[in-house]
């Protein structure tokens, strides 16, 4: 029995089968052109003229780098592309990067460019680029650079169903991608405000008080040593027959991920060989020792209890009073200066020892406890949109593998 065109996920309202056609039958494939370098005149116009690095960061675009003038689209190969109705595709030196124009636009030789019909929903094509994406890199071809013609791209076969249905799966798709980017902007502010924030709440070298003080909070801060506040303790060392498939689990610095644990090529030992503390909840666990110098004082702060877990050779334990200043401070960039500048010689690892003499200016106690909490707050609410991102993307994913064929 033939088995039906029709998508294993698919809104309520819609029941007929998709129809096969090609891409060529949907959308107008246009390549680019470029005008004549040497003639002034043909550029710095009104014209977008869009390169392929410029495609594949956003949806849409809305403004290239670099303009043509009428006379240089008239001079030239380069085709004017309606707006909100063409997808750049970019055929050569990076296949498949996608975006829709919001402007009537043109490109270089770089694209195969798809200008919908009237019956093709163009955020639903949008959405189906990753499919064009896969077909266009199989079939490509070339001894110099791979690329794909606009001929060649034109022939991939499809599935597509009405265009009432292709609204809604573009509308659908168009929502989730809107979320996507209102999180990652707001990541990226949250982000932007935390290192503006480490650079001015903590004293910067030579000065004993920071440029911006929580209110309720005056005096100068005291330098220390790092020793004289907080208490380190060392990792475990053990040999490739000591590890299982469970038991004791050891935190190595691929554990640490941007300020979190993250449990990724978990490694396990026996545990009657440990010899070591076990962590406990407001360490923070750092990377002392590691092939790449920027991963130096990379680092956590354990914020849930955990049993039976220690951290390896390569890492320092951190105990102290308030962990949330220390775990701020330890993200400041004069913590990362003073890393490298502690650094071996031959080796990339800073040594207990130096670790404790590195001198920083502290506040009192609540002060320490008052800017540990904005941080933590900062922290939580990057965390949350990190989790926000992930799960979008996921459904995103999930989506696009269940709605079309």
């Amino acid at each position: 029995m033939k088995q039906k065109r029709i998508p294993s996920v698919r809104f309520i309202e819609y029941s007929d089968e998709w129809a096969k056609t090609k891409l060529n039958k949907i959308a107008e494939i246009v390549g680019g052109g470029t005008p004549d370098t040497k003639q002034s005149s043909y550029w710095n116009g009104d014209i977008n003229w869009f390169s392929p690095t410029e495609v594949g960061k956003t949806v849409y675009l809305t403004k290239s780098e670099k303009t043509i003038s009428q006379l240089g689209l008239q001079k030239s190969s380069a085709k004017l592309l309606p707006a909100f109705k063409t997808i750049l595709f970019t055929s050569r030196a990076g296949i498949g990067d996608v975006g829709i124009l919001t402007e009537d636009s043109t490109t270089n030789q770089g694209f195969q460019s798809l200008v919908v019909n009237e019956g093709t929903d163009v955020y639903f094509l949008y959405s189906y680029s990753d499919q064009i994406k896969k077909y266009a890199l199989k079939h490509s071809a070339g001894s110099t650079f791979l690329e794909i013609s606009g001929k060649e791209l034109g022939k991939m076969d499809l599935s597509i169903p009405s265009l009432p249905e292709q609204n809604s799966i573009g509308s659908l798709f168009r929502t989730l991608d809107d979320l996507l980017v209102s999180y990652k902007e707001n990541l990226a502010n949250y982000q932007s405000l935390k290192a503006t924030m480490l650079s001015k709440m903590f004293p910067k070298v030579g000065q004993k008080v920071p440029e911006i003080r929580l209110d309720g909070f005056e005096g100068e801060w005291e330098v220390k040593e790092l020793g004289d506040v907080v208490k380190f303790y060392s990792g475990l060392t053990y040999k490739p027959s000591d590890v299982l498939s469970c038991g004791t689990l050891v935190l190595r610095s691929s554990n640490v991920r941007d300020g979190e644990l993250i449990y990724i090529d978990n490694v396990f030992v026996n545990p009657d060989i440990v010899n070591c503390q076990n962590v406990k909840s407001g360490d923070i666990v750092v990377v002392v020792r590691n092939g790449s110098r920027d991963l130096i004082g990379k680092h956590a702060l354990i914020r849930t209890e955990m049993l039976n877990t220690v951290i390896g050779a390569f890492m320092t334990g951190v105990r102290c009073d308030n962990p949330e200043f220390i775990n701020a401070l330890l993200d400041t960039k004069m913590f990362i200066s003073e890393i490298h500048r502690n650094l071996g010689s031959t080796i990339n690892q800073i040594t207990t020892g130096n670790f404790k003499r590195m001198k920083f200016y502290f506040p009192l106690k609540d002060e320490q406890q008052a800017i540990g909490k904005y941080f933590t707050n900062l922290d939580n609410l990057i965390s949350s949109h990190q989790e926000k991102i992930s799960q979008l993307e996921t459904l995103k994913k999930k989506l696009l593998q269940d709605m079309f064929i």
